[in-house]
């Protein structure tokens, strides 16, 4: 399931990345990498508030899409 499709409160381990070079690039700086927890915090304005190791980011919705949960 992508994240973009998930609730707030959503907490689960990234399956895979997917997506253009450049966005995996992006998402890799921010700590997004297969098997690392994430936690949906809120959507906010189509931006999603995630949390990763113990760091806050927000992305938009195709960023968003291109993480895959297990």
């Amino acid at each position: 399931m992508p994240l973009s499709k998930a609730k707030a409160g959503y907490k689960a381990q990234i399956k895979k990345i997917s997506g253009s070079d450049k966005i995996s690039k992006f998402l890799f700086s921010l700590g997004c990498s297969e098997g690392e927890e994430i936690t949906l915090i809120s959507v906010l304005s189509g931006n999603y508030i995630i949390s990763i190791k113990d760091s806050r980011y927000a992305i938009d919705k195709k960023m968003a899409a291109a993480i895959d949960l297990a």
